[in-house]
């Protein structure tokens, strides 16, 4: 038994001690951080470089005042050193096991951000992360953020990251902060397709109130798009789309649309819906018992004993009238990307009882 109780406090100490080995991190300094074409000073991106590193809690960081403490102490002269051997001297005088230095430049509208971790006591470079950014120095400290997490391999928020590089992908709050840009204004062409009634209509002679056309009729406007939401993955949105249809057929159809959508981010699929007025000629007259169209002078002369039914209106290229037919469109649609260019594509229905209207339209702009 006394042999036993050296033995146990023995083992116990060891524990405690490898413990307390175990608690204690590495001690690393970040110094300036070099800036070339960036808004934030050298100082003020090691300063955000210092701060991300502490979040990570892999490190125990030295203080920013600490910093400027000990270099005035040791009368180093920290503004331009940025290269290995540089940073290793003020390594080894600061008495550190690591540094974190790093590099951001802005090249032509791409942030290029390096980060370095050099292992003092080795004096060789640990690790290297290069990241390459669009130029959002707005964004600068989760770019930070996103460089230093890669270079220690942390979990990364993929949604950011591709806001952040990748230079086709789609609008959000990161990318566009003012949320009342225009995204995607621009010419809209088209093709509907009219059935029903209203399809026969414009397929019937124009001695029987029809067009003599076809149900099919292109159309040619300009979308205006205001943004009022832009957070997350989706985009809400209003679109306001004046159309003027049927000049391939000799006809104008003006309309307006007015719709509410929402689009998403990621992989730029969008669905709206919204009124819209539609202009048209009518006329008034008569259906008889098969189902014919008569203005009220053809019923006079087809059937002078006859009472005349209910009087009724109806488009009619007779017409002298000019009518406002109201609808509610349902939409949906694509955006494809070619660098700066946007080529949305969207599809649509428009219910009637008296003449569905479906269609497709195409447009472009230039993102701005």
């Amino acid at each position: 038994m006394k042999k036993i109780v050296p033995f146990i406090a023995m083992l116990i100490v060891l524990m405690i001690s490898s413990n307390l080995q175990a608690q204690v991190k590495p001690r690393c300094i970040v110094l300036n951080m070099d800036a070339q074409g960036m808004d934030l000073t050298s100082k003020q991106m090691g300063n955000l470089l210092r701060l991300e590193l502490d979040k990570l809690g892999k490190y125990e960081v030295v203080d920013r005042y600490d910093v400027a403490y000990l270099v005035e102490k040791n009368q180093l002269k920290i503004d331009n050193c940025f290269g290995k051997i540089c940073l290793l001297e003020i390594g080894k005088k600061l008495d550190v096991d690591y540094l974190l230095t790093g590099s951001a430049e802005n090249l032509g509208g791409t942030i290029i951000m390096t980060i370095r971790l050099i292992n003092v006591k080795q004096g060789n470079i640990e690790k290297t992360q290069v990241v390459e950014y669009k130029d959002l120095q707005g964004e600068i400290q989760i770019m930070v953020n996103i460089c230093l997490s890669k270079l220690f391999e942390q979990p990364v928020d993929e949604i950011l990251e591709r806001y952040l590089t990748q230079k086709n992908d789609y609008e959000s709050a990161i990318t566009n902060p003012n949320v009342d840009q225009l995204n995607l204004s621009g010419p809209r062409m088209g093709l509907t397709y009219t059935l029903g009634e209203s399809g026969k209509i414009l397929q019937a002679p124009r001695a029987e109130g029809g067009y003599d056309n076809y149900p099919f009729m292109t159309s040619f406007g300009y979308q205006y798009e205001i943004q009022y939401l832009n957070e997350g993955n989706f985009q809400a949105l209003f679109e306001f789309l004046p159309l003027i249809s049927g000049l391939d057929q000799g006809l104008v159809i003006p309309s307006l649309t007015v719709l509410h959508g929402l689009r998403n981010n990621i992989n730029g699929l969008e669905f709206a819906f919204g009124p819209t007025i539609t202009g048209f000629k009518q006329a008034e007259g008569y259906y008889d018992a098969d189902g014919n169209w008569l203005l009220p002078q053809e019923w006079a002369a087809q059937y002078p004993d006859d009472p005349a039914p209910t009087l009724e209106k109806r488009m009619d290229s007779r017409g002298s009238l000019y009518a406002i037919r109201p609808g509610f469109v349902f939409a949906a649609g694509f955006t494809f990307k070619s660098g700066k260019l946007n080529l949305p594509v969207n599809v649509f229905v428009i219910p009637n009882k008296k003449g569905t209207r479906v269609g497709v339209s195409v447009g472009f702009n230039a993102k701005k």
